[in-house]
């Protein structure tokens, strides 16, 4: 595939995505796998997933860190440039015409319905990509990974700690763990 078609095809993919997603990034990151995994093969899976780790870990909307991740990887900077176009393109347009006429979206029965019945597949999505990235530490059998997953869910539903510090956490565990085997290898 020539380059101009890749960067067309990954700006239409990540425009339809993003286009017709509701609930935010874990959503359109699932659908960013089934695209770019499962259909173009341009990324594998476990590189997606660690994208996805990297998105969520890092400021910002995880939709649109995810889409830098992936176009940088997919076509390098003018990827990355056309892949974040493409997903912030529809919700810059839609919020606009929402703000416009705010009042009558917010009072309305049949939007309030509407946005009920996205809250039950937005869920689901969500616990579907939960499921995937949670069985892969599963996968690797490795007993600190597996642990953290436990304290850190336990951490942040029954006692409320802050996201950021559960994955700053987590983040220099990972780090500790890596130099330390690093030393054991070397000796």
């Amino acid at each position: 595939m020539n380059r101009r078609r890749k960067l067309w095809t990954l700006f239409s993919s990540m425009l339809y995505i993003s286009a017709f997603t509701f609930g935010g990034g874990f959503v359109i990151v699932s659908l960013m796998q089934k695209k770019f995994v499962d259909q173009l093969h341009w990324l594998e899976e476990e590189e997606m997933l660690d994208m996805t780790a990297l998105a969520q870990a890092s400021p910002g909307a995880i939709a649109v860190n995810a889409s830098i991740l992936v176009g940088r990887k997919v076509a390098g900077w003018s990827g990355m440039a056309v892949a974040v176009l493409g997903t912030i393109l529809p919700p810059m347009l839609v919020l606009s015409a929402v703000s416009l006429a705010y009042q009558a979206f917010a009072t309305n029965p049949w939007v309030a319905a509407a946005l009920k019945g996205m809250q039950a597949g937005v869920a689901a999505v969500i616990v579907d990509v939960s499921w995937r990235l949670g069985s892969r530490v599963v996968k690797e059998r490795d007993p600190l990974a597996m642990g953290l997953m436990v304290v850190a869910f336990l951490l942040s539903y029954a006692a409320h700690v802050n996201v950021i510090y559960l994955i700053l956490g987590a983040a220099l565990l990972g780090i500790a763990k890596a130099l330390w085997m690093g030393k054991r290898r070397a000796a």
